[in-house]
């Protein structure tokens, strides 16, 4: 099967990147029409049901890639707790781990709402790998490519792509409803940071080659302190716990992570100096449309 949205490049790479300029094109001819002889001050668009003829191939062509590819492994990666690397593989080969980042970045090229359609798809199947998807596109792919320097889009967005999962690092055993509320420290020495801390329940962590980090760099600030961090998975004193033993989603590692005196230079900070719960916010909108599509 040729990658998914490989194709939809050169049928429509412009119509790609704008789903709602697109729908506004699409809609104003019939919609004229329509509301010329009902209402002419009214301008009708077109439901969220209806999709665009490269919207509606991408959903069919991500249904049967579910089917075939990962259907026949649910059941076996269910029982194990644990995702077959050749999903993973084959997420990367099909150009769903990249949907909205831009095709100078080997990604995709698509929008948001291309995205909920391709988590729409896997969760039918197994919303595990739904998961995966979801946080790689609506989270560490948009943060890097918002808030990312040049340098660091160009060092990390290729891969994240490619061949690289990220995952997100909010959450701790004391700050889950108030997750700003977080202990996690991160002290400045000199033109590097030092972290300090433990995280809970963070999806992804077991294939993860990079993770973003949220710790404070002034506890007397509060939330105001908080800072995203770009952290690689072989970084010294980053430990990476065993996997909860899930009742669902079992294919999806959720882990426990702790930083012993992680040594990361500010070149890492991710976005500016105590922003990060701005961030968190915003991206984490995004992910719970996301979570929806799975449902």
């Amino acid at each position: 099967m040729a990658p998914v949205f490989r194709m939809l490049r050169q049928l429509s790479v412009q119509v790609s990147r704008c789903r709602a300029a697109s729908r506004l094109m699409s809609s104003h001819t019939a919609a004229a029409a329509d509301t010329e002889a009902q209402d002419g001050n009214r301008v009708l668009f077109p439901p969220l049901q209806s999709y665009s003829d490269e919207e509606r191939m991408m959903r069919d062509t991500v249904r049967r890639f579910a089917q075939e590819r990962l259907a026949p492994l649910v059941s076996k990666m269910d029982e194990n707790s644990k995702m077959d690397p050749e999903v993973i593989d084959a997420l990367f080969k099909q150009g769903l781990m990249g949907l909205e980042v831009p095709l100078e970045y080997n990604g995709t090229g698509s929008t948001f709402f291309s995205s909920m359609l391709v988590i729409e798809e896997l969760a039918k199947v197994d919303p595990s790998v739904a998961v995966l998807c979801d946080i790689q596109n609506t989270l560490i792919n948009i943060l890097m490519l918002e808030l990312g320097t040049d340098e660091q889009k160009n060092q990390y967005l290729p891969r994240l792509c490619s061949d690289m999962v990220g995952s997100f690092c909010l959450s701790e055993a004391g700050s889950g409803s108030d997750a700003f509320s977080l202990k996690t420290r991160a002290e400045k020495h000199k033109d590097f940071y030092i972290i300090n801390g433990s995280k809970m329940w963070i999806s992804n962590a077991e294939q993860a080659g990079v993770f973003l980090v949220m710790a404070n760099v002034d506890p007397g600030a509060g939330y105001r302190g908080i800072t995203c961090f770009i952290v690689d998975r072989d970084t010294e004193g980053l430990h990476i716990g065993r996997k909860e033993n899930k009742l669902g989603l079992r294919a999806s590692s959720t882990c426990p992570l702790s930083f012993e005196n992680v040594k990361v230079h500010e070149s890492c900070i991710l976005g500016k100096l105590g922003q990060g719960y701005k961030y968190a916010i915003g991206m984490l909108n995004g992910g719970r449309i996301g979570i929806a599509a799975q449902v």
